[in-house]
């Protein structure tokens, strides 16, 4: 986890962010790249000549630079190396574009362009998309020990596969590894043994316990996994994302878009 990178996205929870992301850096030895993007969503169907984003480029213009002044400030005073960016167009797409030679990209749990009043759309994208895992906050995140028990949400699918894989830096240094298997989502078949994921980690010198979750019923498979982890006080949880279409996750729901909905400890994704 060498190469950080981080949304810079002001909706009053950032600093926390930086706080996490700069623990991060120090954790793993690590450089930490910042990005602000300017949205163009404003330009819409009803904006055909982009008169409104050509009003509103000066602004946010003007308030990236703000930010990007009290981020140098405060970064004046750490010793993480770092560097600033700026991109035009949706957070996800930007992200997407400079996570190329990133080992781990860092945002917050609430989406950008609305006001942090629904879900991250741009975690999940991302998630999807990008060649590295993401870290999504909760918002009131502070700090980050990297020493804190981690959660790993265990289904023996490809996608948790590829999850665990990701995590190894963080595992590695977490005090206790828990692999969560939920019976519900052991119902069907799955792709590798329930504990295949266990043995993954034994040949890389880490120790699990294994933990079999009963049936959450009503409060559902997220509620279960969260839950889990309060209760050993993990300070990360893993899970592979969308193990079902994204489509089919909008429709009837899933246990990606739960996680999502509300982020209540800090949780590494990927697909």
């Amino acid at each position: 986890m060498r190469s950080i990178l981080l949304h810079a996205h002001d909706d009053g929870s950032f600093d926390r962010r930086l706080d996490v992301a700069l623990d991060l850096a120090r954790a793993f030895d690590g450089h930490l790249t910042i990005l602000h993007t300017f949205p163009y969503s404003v330009g819409t169907m009803t904006d055909l000549q982009g008169a409104a984003f050509a009003a509103m480029a000066p602004i946010w213009k003007e308030q990236a630079e703000e930010m990007r002044a009290k981020v140098a400030a405060d970064m004046a005073n750490e010793d993480v190396p770092w560097d600033w960016h700026e991109a035009i167009g949706p957070a996800a797409l930007g992200l997407l574009q400079h996570s190329s030679l990133m080992d781990l990209i860092v945002l917050g749990a609430r989406e950008p362009v609305d006001l942090g009043r629904a879900p991250s759309w741009t975690a999940g994208e991302l998630a999807i998309s990008a060649r590295c895992p993401v870290l999504v906050l909760p918002e009131d995140s502070k700090r980050f020990d990297v020493a804190a028990p981690a959660l790993v949400a265990w289904d023996g699918s490809a996608e948790a596969s590829h999850a665990l894989r990701a995590a190894l830096p963080f595992l590695a240094r977490a005090e206790g590894v828990f692999l969560a298997s939920v019976a519900e989502e052991r119902a069907g078949d799955s792709e590798l043994p329930p504990l295949g994921g266990a043995d993954y980690l034994a040949r890389h010198g880490i120790a699990c316990e294994v933990v079999e979750l009963p049936d959450p019923g009503k409060h559902g498979v997220a509620g279960a996994l969260v839950e889990a982890a309060e209760q050993r006080q993990c300070g990360l949880v893993v899970m592979g994302a969308y193990g079902r279409t994204r489509l089919a996750e909008r429709i009837f729901g899933g246990v990606t878009r739960a996680m999502l909905d509300k982020v209540r400890l800090p949780l590494l994704m990927t697909h």
